[in-house]
């Protein structure tokens, strides 16, 4: 397949993969599509490792990175960030957690999680520029930022490095502030989105964006996990698909096998969009974490980064316990995911995930064009 998106990133088929999972990013690209890796789930240095690892494995196939710059979020200071950050955390949110945690019986988690406080801190937009450096660092085809406009810094070196510059967009207006910065790629992502993401719908965005954009090219993103849906895509005017949930259910995927147990199990109405990971709205799914703060007393959830300093090592400790099999761990466990999760049947191949996409696109191009009464 060829659209205005092959021809600006040099793939083969018009198929981005996001994941924070180095395996998953080298699979999608392996198979002719561009793999994105998730930079907010690292420190500079681990996502200089992980990007050494996948240009290694790919071997000059194109790859990119998606970045979380908010544009607004809470700040600290610069000389003692997380600390500075944390003061700022109420008392009466740190005794919900901490109570909350008790009454599922949560043990203390002994060692170091994957969420840490220095990822969390990033998100106040002032650690950022460590991450977009090394990125930068490195032989990427394509950068993105996935909250708010794209920085102008982001765009300048983009352009300067001949590095394709791509921003989430949820609304028409998210839309005008992107194209006024200049990026290359609009990425518009529904309400079906798993993670960060807005309340339209993929179906109702993507052509509405299609349209104002121009030459940009345009994605569509929310509610695609197969060929017939990234063919939808297509059909609707994008230049390619953005998918980020359908790689969960990936064997490389790095998110806990209790975690993709309850995946598999899931219908698509198991989603909700809540603030309570990060403190913005997010889709993932729906458990007793989610029921708990929706309940009478519960406080309202905090600004980035405050809500992910508050809660993520309580998720380590979740995460911990799940895995060991306790049964309240289990049932407060969650991730981020879309609400293709109602679709998921087994665990495979990322490879034999992204090549399935294609060619169910492929096939179901060609039959749809059969259509047209010439």
């Amino acid at each position: 397949m060829r659209t205005p998106l092959t021809d600006l990133l040099g793939i083969d088929h018009p198929l981005v993969g996001f994941s924070r999972s180095p395996g998953v990013v080298v699979a999608v690209s392996r198979a002719g599509g561009l793999g994105v890796l998730a930079a907010a789930a690292y420190t500079p240095d681990e996502l200089d490792a992980q990007l050494t690892w996948i240009e290694q494995q790919l071997g000059g196939r194109p790859h990119g990175v998606d970045m979380l710059i908010p544009a607004k979020a809470i700040g600290g200071d610069p000389e003692n960030l997380i600390a500075s950050l944390r003061a700022q955390i109420p008392a009466t949110h740190r005794r919900f957690v901490a109570d909350l945690l008790a009454r599922y019986e949560i043990p203390t988690h002994a060692g170091p999680g994957i969420f840490t406080d220095e990822i969390a801190a990033a998100l106040s937009g002032t650690s950022a520029d460590a991450l977009l450096e090394v990125a930068f660092g490195h032989r990427i085809a394509l950068v993105a930022n996935a909250l708010g406009p794209a920085p102008e810094a982001m765009v300048e070196r983009g352009h300067r490095d001949g590095v394709a510059v791509a921003a989430l967009v949820g609304s028409a207006r998210h839309a005008h502030l992107q194209l006024e910065r200049g990026v290359d790629v609009l990425v518009a992502q529904g309400t079906e989105a798993g993670g960060h993401t807005g309340t339209v719908a993929t179906m109702v965005l993507t052509p509405e964006i299609v349209e104002l954009a121009g030459e940009v090219p345009v994605l569509a993103a929310g509610g695609i996990a197969t060929g017939t849906q990234m063919a939808a895509a297509l059909t609707l005017g994008a230049a390619g698909v953005w998918c980020g949930s359908v790689w969960l259910r990936s064997e490389e995927d790095i998110t806990p096998r209790e975690i993709k147990e309850k995946f598999l199990a899931a219908q698509s109405t198991s989603t909700v969009r809540s603030a309570t990971r990060t403190g913005k709205p997010a889709r993932q799914l729906r458990t007793a974490w989610h029921d708990a703060w929706e309940a009478d007393g519960a406080p309202p959830t905090l600004p980035l980064p405050l809500q992910p300093l508050l809660v993520n090592d309580a998720w380590n400790r979740i995460d911990a316990a799940a895995e060991a099999g306790h049964p309240g761990a289990i049932a407060l466990e969650s991730f981020f995911i879309g609400q293709v999760v109602g679709r998921f049947q087994q665990i495979e191949p990322a490879y034999d995930i992204a090549t399935g996409l294609i060619a169910g696109c492929e096939q179901r191009l060609r039959e749809t064009a059969k259509l047209v009464q010439v």
